[in-house]
């Protein structure tokens, strides 16, 4: 099997299928706007490395400005080690509410850079103070639910000041700031309804804050791809005792997800798979690729389907199996959506050939991309300029 430093130089199209292929101008477009958005808020950035798990594309995300992460798993921290070493990155936060068993592994981290935790329970603290490991008081931010009901304590709870009290008063641990995430942003249709949902993040941990008793300034952290699309909205002015801190991961990317929030354009998704047709059935009109469930999740959106060809927006993959995926026609509601009218419909007996290459653009970035054991990174003319290798595993 050739290795995938072969194919640096060579035209996408001499690709294996199933391939992750990411367009790195498009990247750049995408930071650099967010960048540019942060920078005239004045506020602090905390990009997410969670999608594409990688080195390159964390430095990228980093710029020269910013110098915090988050991360979901182990492995995503520890690959991010270098960048400490090359003097760009400083802390990061382990996203999920903290349990014992990472604890060790996080403690031997927090040698090399800062390692702040996250809670939203009490039984977190009697976690951490009946650990041993820790040197030094565990930074942590407390997370609050903002209306996603994934993690999180929500303000109206009778629970959080008692939290916020147990936080203060506790040697193993200090309190570092609120965070929220809106992942129920991703339901957002309009601009508006996405820069509502960011008023209700910077309120939902302002909020929280006030249970702070301490005079310390603290951290509050909001944000999502949706929300962090339309940061620049964000007119709230902060206590003085507050610095805003916005995170995000996907927006590197961009997907049909976020296509379908409205937020984005088409142009704005950087990543594809190169799919190959198997086989075609002229009697249902359908073909056969191989990108499925593996290769391209079982994620949905308001767009039909589990892909959609990138050149041919009314073909998608309607079906999936484990490595089967089944090319057909949107019915004319789905391709209005998807902005495509009056199309005469086509026959796969005439679009489709056993072998013939095809993109396809993918629901969900994060999820697909954690499929694939290399990333293949091209230029404006689809020619394979880089070969990233992605963190695996927890």
């Amino acid at each position: 099997m050739a290795s995938s430093e072969s194919y640096i130089g060579k035209p996408v199209s001499e690709l294996p299928t199933p391939s992750l292929v990411l367009s790195k101008p498009t990247i750049e477009r995408n930071i650099e706007q967010l960048h540019q958005d942060v920078a005239k808020l004045g506020i602090a950035f905390r990009p997410h490395v969670k999608t594409l798990k990688s080195l390159e594309v964390t430095r990228m995300m980093l710029g020269s400005q910013h110098r915090r992460i988050v991360a979901s798993t182990l492995p995503e921290i520890e690959g991010a080690v270098p960048l400490v070493k090359e003097g760009v990155l400083d802390e990061c936060l382990y996203s999920m509410p903290i349990y014992p068993s990472v604890l060790p592994r996080l403690s031997e981290l927090a040698k090399t850079l800062k390692i702040l935790l996250m809670i939203d329970n009490e039984q977190h603290i009697d976690v951490l103070e009946q650990f041993k490991g820790a040197s030094a008081p565990w930074p942590v931010f407390i997370k609050i639910d903002v209306g996603t009901r994934r993690a999180g304590i929500v303000n109206s709870s009778s629970a959080l000041p008692s939290l916020v009290k147990r936080v203060e008063e506790s040697p193993a641990v200090e309190l570092y700031g609120f965070y929220c995430h809106a992942g129920h942003s991703y339901a957002c249709r309009t601009e508006g309804s996405a820069v509502g949902v960011l008023k209700e993040e910077l309120e939902g941990v302002v909020s929280a804050s006030k249970h702070n008793s301490t005079s310390r300034k603290i951290v509050v952290s909001i944000g999502s791809t949706p929300t962090a699309h339309v940061v620049r909205e964000l007119k709230s002015v902060l206590p003085e005792n507050l610095e805003l801190e916005l995170h995000a991961g996907n927006f590197p990317c961009n997907d049909l997800q976020q296509l379908s929030t409205g937020l984005i354009s088409p142009s704005q998704q950087s990543i594809r798979v190169l799919s190959e047709v198997c086989s075609v059935y002229p009697e249902r009109n359908e073909a056969l690729v191989n990108a499925g469930t593996i290769a391209l999740s079982k994620e949905t959106s308001e767009f039909p389907g589990y892909g959609r060809v990138t050149d041919r927006p009314q073909w998608g993959v309607v079906r999936t199996s484990q490595e089967h995926g089944i090319l057909g026609l949107s019915p004319a509601p789905a391709l209005k959506l998807l902005g495509v009218e009056n199309v005469a419909e086509e026959k796969a007996a005439e679009t489709w050939k056993v072998g013939q290459r095809v993109f396809l653009y993918v629901q969900h970035a994060c999820i697909t991309a954690a499929a694939y054991e290399v990333f293949y990174v091209v230029d404006e003319k689809d020619i394979v300029r880089e070969a990233w290798v992605p963190w695996k595993g927890w």
